[in-house]
């Protein structure tokens, strides 16, 4: 953490312990919905497919909004006020009005349910990750070294999570809303300082209008970049959805699959939570382009490897693979964006070329992969899906911009990294 001076090091702290608490709310309380709405709202199978596919729709329609309230607000943080305090209430409006409504009207809890998870977690975490790669980058940090302790927030929380759901899981929701009362004094107590020696690489006096949203859709660099989205990342996150369920099948017990899938969890939070510590100072070595490139070549090989694999030996060691690539995914695409979007639009580009497009993957292929994992298997599939993030791997490398690079700065000069490049 060189990059962290001792003037600022409270801050890193404070933030550091923002990402940790909201990872670990998510994990303690959300990343246990699915579960929730089975045997606590009774739903079937078919009408949890729905909950999660509304949930998608208006996730993908709030994050543009959240990313230009963000670009518009600079470094204010009152929409992170805003989904801290809707995670706060998570106790009352699961227990009072979201399982009573899903068990009484059940589209109309669907739809409000939907509205409030967006607000408070599937836009408002897009919105929390894009803050703090704005604020590490205008105090001189490494967005990684402050997210890292995001993935240990949601390790930590589930090493006990499902316990205390078979409690109550009411215990998980008063969990969730008390972490956040904190953290919204961690918030609060956060210090801004727009006047550091970044802050003209990090903002801009002229905020956001509609004009630079259209501006940014018309770019060619913004279609490039979704190319890449669509072609790597969707395989990506797509092929882990069910990825459980072909796990499990290498093992002649299941119980004992889902055990060992459990520990490799485990195991890939802890590669996550170091892999953050490394990879900030890895991609600027090699430039977020490579970085980019190489999450493709990883996330092609290990889902090949996993349709040709017959182990349950080599099947464990490839799973935590995942969050490798997720580490340096993320801190690849904050990179690219700063280096190669105008300041005005950083947290529009990410909320929308990444996070909304992530979901509209959701929409559009995991049915069809469904539905190939029934028809040709698993193995077929991986093979499929690990062949096309090759193929747009290699596209990338040529429609994604070049980046500059600690490895040989000359020949990765500051071309196009201006600050109005969106507007030519």
């Amino acid at each position: 953490m060189k990059n962290i001076t001792s003037n600022n090091k409270l801050e890193y702290y404070k933030i550091s312990a923002f990402i940790f608490m909201y990872f670990f709310t998510w994990s303690a309380s959300i990343g246990l919905l699915a579960i929730w709405l089975g045997q606590k709202a009774n739903l079937s199978g078919t009408v949890i497919g729905t909950v999660f596919a509304v949930n998608g729709i208006f996730s993908v329609i709030l994050k543009p909004i959240y990313g230009y309230i963000l670009d518009k607000l600079g470094m204010n943080k009152y929409l992170l006020y805003f989904v801290v305090a809707m995670s706060a209430l998570m106790a009352p409006f699961f227990i009072y009005v979201y399982q009573p409504l899903l068990l009484s009207n059940t589209l109309l809890g669907i739809i409000v349910g939907a509205i409030y998870l967006s607000f408070a977690w599937y836009a408002g975490v897009a919105a929390c990750e894009s803050y703090t790669d704005r604020y590490s980058r205008l105090n001189g940090m490494e967005f990684g070294q402050i997210r890292m302790w995001g993935s240990l927030g949601w390790a930590v929380a589930s090493s006990f999570s499902g316990i205390l759901f078979n409690l109550s899981p009411a215990y998980n929701f008063l969990l969730g809303s008390v972490t956040s009362l904190v953290m919204l004094a961690v918030l609060f107590s956060l210090k801004v300082n727009t006047s550091t020696a970044h802050a003209s690489e990090v903002l801009s006096k002229e905020k956001i209008v509609p004009a630079d949203v259209y501006a940014l859709l018309k770019t060619s660099k913004f279609w490039a970049f979704c190319m890449y989205i669509a072609g790597v990342a969707w395989m990506m996150f797509i092929a882990e959805q069910q990825f459980s369920r072909y796990f499990v099948t290498f093992f002649a017990d299941v119980h004992q699959g889902n055990a060992v899938f459990g520990y490799l969890g485990t195991v890939q939070s802890g590669m996550e939570f170091i892999m953050y510590m490394i990879i900030p100072t890895f991609v600027n070595y090699i430039g977020a382009k490579k970085g980019l490139l190489l999450v493709g070549l990883v996330v092609g090989c290990r889902l090949i490897l996993s349709g040709v694999c017959d182990s349950h030996l080599l099947i464990s060691v490839i799973k935590p693979l995942y969050g490798l690539e997720i580490c340096l995914l993320l801190v690849s695409i904050f990179k690219y964006i700063a280096e190669h979007f105008d300041k005005r639009v950083n947290a529009t580009m990410y909320l929308l070329g990444y996070q909304a497009m992530l979901y509209v993957g959701n929409v559009v292929v995991s049915s069809p992969a469904g539905l190939l994992y029934d028809k040709i298997g698993f193995e077929k599939t991986y093979i499929m899906m690990g062949s096309i993030a090759l193929l747009f791997t290699l596209i990338s490398s040529v429609t994604l911009s070049a980046c500059r690079s600690n490895r040989n700065k000359s020949s990765h000069p500051v071309s196009q990294n201006t600050q109005d490049e969106i507007h030519q």
